[in-house]
């Protein structure tokens, strides 16, 4: 699993791709990552596979914010990233979405 941040500062965005290994995702018909940027709607966001059986999707999404988010697998299983910024607490028992920072520290 893995994420990687671009900032374009000059276009307000941070362009995050999100990559799923073929043993994640083994044999999945359908992988989505869901979140708060689009309303935790699975059929917004699907993630592509390569030819390595790897699941991938990028999002622009504006800086200056935090994201909670998930992956769905087979609009059953829920799949932590590890590579998450962070991790937020849900309503739901021992349940935790994972946060990506799209704050770039590197900003003057």
């Amino acid at each position: 699993m893995s994420i990687t941040k671009t900032f374009l500062p000059d276009k307000g965005i941070c362009k995050v791709v999100f990559t799923l290994p073929e043993v994640v995702g083994d044999h999945a018909k359908k992988v989505a990552i869901v979140g708060d940027f689009n309303s935790w709607n699975p059929d917004k966001n699907l993630m592509k596979a390569d030819k390595q059986g790897h699941f991938n999707c990028t999002l622009e999404l504006p800086v200056g914010k935090l994201y909670e988010f998930r992956y769905l697998i087979d609009d059953i299983h829920w799949v932590n990233e590890w590579d998450a910024d962070a991790y937020a607490p849900t309503p739901y028992a021992e349940v935790y979405n994972m946060i990506i920072s799209c704050v770039d520290t590197n900003e003057k």
